[in-house]
């Protein structure tokens, strides 16, 4: 929790917290809000989004065909290392299950490419319709893999939201400064962040984080050398943590038997790679939550693993409150 910054160790700026983690987990949009949010000292969900809006961090494919959050100086060379393999490998089930050849996605990245040039950002359904004004079809997730595809070639990313919808931009208008690295330079800079942002953690580990092979993730363990940071001393207790689905804590890891009970940890990934929010005392998760939002209020429910004291009752008070801050709502507790 220490290296996660979840120890009373957090950052002022959602770029710092996301440039100390490496890259964030982003598919569930809410969600990853907060787990930047939840590594803040203060500010809500708009400090978040507009970083995004000011292109200080970017929602993007950058590893294993995730979404994620990572700072805008990262975006690059974390592409060229991960999308090439990511994109690779889906080849053969974008031309056989959706009939997205090569020749079919230059035409489609021709189209997408005019709709955004010049600075414009065009929600997925507006992208839909350029393309299926030039009679290509979006139907059946097609329309998401085509986006997939072009992202993974590295001409588009996520944008500013407009209202509650997210946006697409084209990656070399929205960074138009890259940053380069060398292909050793970038498997040293990402074996160091991570280690940084998760460690302790084992080679196994961030194989699976990363989605590279275990040869050149012992490339990039030697690589780095040095740089990768001894694990930071344990706290002596750690905060009381509310954390979103997907979060880096509980998915960052191949092996999570440090923070839940075996015959728990169910309840926190039930299959198909559903990651549930959690909450987590001194370390340990406890037990899983979900929230309602009112109009003034966020309704907090927490299906605990185990009885809590009524100091830890308190703490959990304490961190619903916060999150309640964040999301600009009074929030209430109850237990199922």
């Amino acid at each position: 929790m220490e290296s996660q910054l979840l120890a009373g160790n957090a950052r002022a700026t959602p770029h710092e917290v996301v440039s100390h983690l490496g890259a964030m987990q982003a598919q569930d949009i809410l969600g990853s809000l907060w787990a930047v949010g939840a590594r803040m000292r203060g500010g809500g969900e708009s400090d978040v989004e507009r970083a995004v809006a000011e292109r200080k961090i970017v929602r993007c494919w950058p590893m294993r065909g995730t979404l994620h959050f990572v700072a805008a100086e990262d975006v690059r060379w974390m592409l060229a290392l991960h999308a090439p393999r990511v994109l690779k490998r889906s080849r053969t089930r974008l031309e056989r299950d959706f009939d997205l050849d090569a020749a079919t996605l230059r035409r489609c990245r021709t189209i997408i490419e005019r709709a955004l040039r010049g600075g414009h950002a065009l929600t997925r359904s507006e992208i839909y319709t350029a393309l299926e004004r030039e009679k290509i079809a979006t139907r059946d997730s097609r329309g998401l893999h085509i986006l997939f595809a072009i992202a993974h070639e590295q001409h588009i990313c996520f944008g500013p939201k407009r209202g509650k919808q997210p946006t697409f931009v084209l990656l070399d208008e929205w960074i138009p400064e890259p940053s380069r690295r060398t292909r050793e330079e970038s498997l040293a800079e990402l074996a160091r962040r991570y280690f940084t942002g998760h460690g302790p953690a084992t080679a196994a580990d961030l194989m699976w984080w990363s989605g590279l092979t275990m040869k050149e993730v012992n490339e990039a363990i030697a690589l780095a050398g040095k740089t990768i940071p001894n694990a930071p001393p344990r706290a002596k207790k750690a905060p009381v943590r509310l954390l979103p689905p997907f979060d880096e804590f509980t998915v960052g890891y191949k092996d999570r038997s440090a923070m839940i009970e075996p015959r728990f940890a169910k309840h926190i990934n039930g299959g198909g790679g559903l990651l549930n929010a959690v909450l987590v005392i001194d370390g340990r998760v406890e037990g899983t939550w979900k929230r309602t939002l009112g109009k003034t209020t966020v309704d907090i429910t927490i299906a605990p693993f185990r009885t809590f004291s009524a100091s830890e009752m308190s703490a959990i008070e304490r961190e619903a409150k916060r999150y309640g801050k964040f999301v600009g709502r009074e929030a209430r507790v109850s237990l199922v």
